[in-house]
């Protein structure tokens, strides 16, 4: 066992344990609404508050069984497609929002609180913000080493070689469509107001979410462009597929979650939740980002060093 392979050891199973404690908090949250012993959050129906809180437990299970799953031997027995769409999808949700809960709890730290990083903050009490944000970054932390670890034992050629070792392709549509995406939230984050109806409520979190959205949807794009058009050829392939696979992730999950949440949003109007976009331009921009996000992994799997055989959905099971 070489270095690497410690240094992923040690941080999958750190993840694993990071996530823990905002799993109990979730499961303690529908065992006590279904109880009556706490309140259901504010602006959410009792089946609504349960039903969000179980998606949550379960993506929570999901990313405990993925962080042992790099590292545990019955890892490398689950088809490699599948490891690859889940640890994509959860460094989509987690590494590229690590600057965001950094910066984050630096806010929460001068204003005497404490968030939770993912849209929990009215509910959560302080020591339980605090605990969801440890894990959190710790999880994204995690991943961020473990699966570079995971995939050098898997698939080691997808990080060998540089940019230039294949011949240029067409500018890929799906990077296209991610630069359009970064772009409108780049203006929403510069202050631009069309496509916005609530301009005063967009708040120093709104903008560091919209802006981090932004960055990692142009970063993804300029990568994948680099892969596909071979340059600068002499970059070696590691830089720009690591930022595509967090830029493309980071549009796929993000995306994902919020276009059915901004759609219920639309269609029901709950009281307290007054988002600055309007409905019809976030699910635009939303459904973009996903479909954007999913035909840039395709141009990922397709760049893999020296020819495409055998597909990811093929190698190391």
């Amino acid at each position: 066992m070489d270095r690497w392979d410690r240094w992923g050891r040690a941080a999958a199973y750190g993840a694993a344990v990071a996530l823990l404690p905002y799993l109990l908090i979730k499961v303690w949250w529908v065992i006590g609404s279904l109880a009556g012993v706490i309140s259901v959050g504010e602006g959410f129906t009792p089946a609504g508050w349960i039903i969000l809180n179980t998606v949550t437990i379960g993506m929570a299970v999901i990313g405990i069984t993925l962080a042992l799953a790099l590292v545990r031997p019955w890892g490398m027995r689950i088809p490699g497609w599948l490891v690859a769409f889940v640890a994509w999808v959860g460094a989509g949700f987690l590494v590229s929002v690590l600057p965001y809960a950094a910066l984050s709890t630096l806010v929460d730290s001068g204003s005497g609180g404490a968030g939770s990083g993912a849209g929990d903050a009215a509910e959560m009490s302080d020591w339980e913000g605090a605990l969801a944000q440890f894990g959190f970054i710790g999880t994204g932390l995690g991943l961020a080493l473990a699966f570079p670890a995971h995939i050098r034992r898997r698939w080691p050629d997808v990080f060998t070689g540089r940019v230039g070792d294949r011949p240029p392709a067409g500018l890929p549509w799906a990077a296209v469509a991610a630069a359009v995406v970064g772009l409108a939230w780049l203006y929403w984050t510069a202050g631009g107001t069309l496509g916005i109806e609530q301009p005063g409520n967009r708040d120093t979190r709104w903008y560091m979410l919209t802006g981090l959205g932004a960055f990692w949807a142009l970063v993804g794009a300029a990568a994948v462009r680099a892969l596909a058009r071979a340059r600068p050829a002499r970059l070696p392939r590691a830089i720009p597929m690591a930022l595509g696979w967090i830029g493309s992730g980071s549009l796929f999950a993000w995306s994902g979650w919020k276009l059915p949440l901004t759609l219920i949003v639309g269609l029901t109007h709950p009281d307290g939740v007054t988002p600055p976009e309007s409905v019809a331009a976030a699910m635009a921009l939303h459904l973009a980002a996903v479909v954007a996000g999913a035909g840039m992994l395709r141009v990922l799997v397709r760049s893999r060093a020296y020819g495409d055989e055998p597909r990811l959905s093929r190698v190391g099971g």
